[in-house]
């Protein structure tokens, strides 16, 4: 094509009409492209959940010991154990808290600096708190498996295994301190133990 046709000097012919009805908009676009469904990204998503073995305990997979059935749902000994001691742990450090709390405040001056007051409450939360849930631990774990190996062994569970298991525990954890601390170890736990089976029989 020359200068002179690109000018004027000839007429070009035009080309089609541009439609701006036939389009594509967003909408248009967005709709070919597969978009996958959010729901379909969940981790769960193509799981029946009435199934899964961690939301439901099957009945047969239960102990099924005289007495073995508590508060909660339990398999067996490892079940017991992490019940027992965990609960016994986050009890135990609530109220050894607590005891560090008072303690804190009694031992602090009144009249000492806010700062002075709230780190001798701290020190004195931080050291009973973790003493007492470490121990009251302990002795659960030791309690656990004399309780569990004394129930299989006679075929149930009752007050008298948990008596026995609890007076065995406690003479355990003081057996380095001599007789006396052991006897009074145990006598304690065996008197806590004894209070939990009787309230576990008569309420649950």
């Amino acid at each position: 094509m020359s200068i002179w046709d690109s000018f004027g000097g000839r007429k070009q012919p035009k080309g089609p009409e541009f439609d701006a009805s036939s389009a594509p908009d967003a909408s248009s676009f967005f709709s070919d492209v597969a978009i996958p469904d959010p729901t379909q990204l969940h981790p769960l998503s193509g799981l029946n959940q009435d199934t899964l073995d961690y939301i439901t305990l099957e009945d047969s997979a239960l102990d099924e010991l005289p007495g073995s059935r508590s508060v909660l749902p339990s398999r067996g000994w490892s079940d017991d154990l992490c019940y027992g001691a965990g609960t016994t742990y986050l009890a135990a450090l609530t109220v050894g808290g607590a005891w560090g709390l008072a303690e804190g405040l009694n031992k602090t001056p009144a009249t000492a600096p806010p700062k002075i007051r709230l780190n001798g409450v701290l020190n004195s939360i931080t050291r009973r708190g973790p003493f007492l849930g470490n121990s009251a631990g302990v002795v659960a774990m030791v309690y656990n498996g004399f309780n569990s190996g004394i129930g299989y062994a006679r075929g149930k569970h009752d007050s008298a295994n948990s008596i026995v298991a609890g007076a065995l525990s406690g003479m355990i954890f003081k057996s380095t301190r001599g007789l006396k601390p052991m006897m009074i170890s145990g006598g304690i736990v065996a008197t806590i133990a004894g209070g939990w089976a009787v309230v576990r029989k008569t309420f649950f």
